[in-house]
């Protein structure tokens, strides 16, 4: 009983902050959502932040499966912008982006968020710098821009691009930007083409 009553409130924690938004995420609503009594709330995670934390959590672990094996086979650019696009719409869909980003925007007003909200970015930030640095690595993109710099703005983007689609109901703007970076990708192969090693060169002219 215990587990599946945690289970259910952390659906209905999902469902509440997606639907309704931080601000009416309340232990009342997410209870009835839950159909348990608000107390449970208390009893099982102390509290509604840690209730809503662990609604994110779980969201954010399908949500870093899909993007693991989306990126998996990633040589290029051109690939890593393909991936990109696809998980975008998955991630609206599915309504991820919308639990973290009520919960960014509510540690503006309660800063006792913040340093959780940092602990769950940085596994983000930390993957795709960690995939930019498998396609572009050694590469003058590399050199000119590092792959922790472009996680950094990776991210950032991700976020703004979120809370973009609040105003742009018909995700044509956010599209487009996409399809600019497709149009861009190409562009840069000579950037990230990788250059044989100094020490290669001496060797073949020996």
């Amino acid at each position: 009983m215990t587990v599946d009553t945690k289970e259910r409130l952390i659906r209905a924690a999902d469902t509440v902050l997606r639907t309704q938004g931080y601000a009416k995420s309340s232990a009342r609503t997410i209870a009835k959502e839950a159909g348990v009594n608000s107390a449970l709330v208390f009893y099982h995670f102390g509290g509604v932040d840690p209730l809503l934390f662990a609604a994110l959590d779980r969201s954010s672990a399908g949500r870093m499966e899909l993007l693991t094996e989306a990126v998996a086979d990633a040589r290029t650019l051109e690939d890593l912008v393909d991936a990109g696009t696809r998980v975008y719409r998955s991630d609206i869909e599915a309504g991820h982006l919308t639990l973290f980003s009520e919960l960014v925007a509510a540690a503006v007003a309660k800063p006792e968020l913040r340093a959780e909200i940092r602990e769950r970015a940085e596994p983000w930030i930390a993957f795709v710098e960690q995939t930019l640095e498998r396609v572009i690595g050694g590469t003058p993109l590399a050199r000119l821009t590092p792959p922790r710099d472009l996680a950094n703005a990776a991210i950032t983007f991700y976020l703004g691009v979120n809370l973009f689609t609040v105003l742009d109901s018909d995700r044509s703007r956010t599209e487009s930007v996409f399809a600019m970076a497709r149009r861009l990708a190409p562009r840069a192969r000579l950037l990230t083409r990788r250059l044989p090693a100094l020490g290669g060169k001496r060797r073949a002219h020996d």
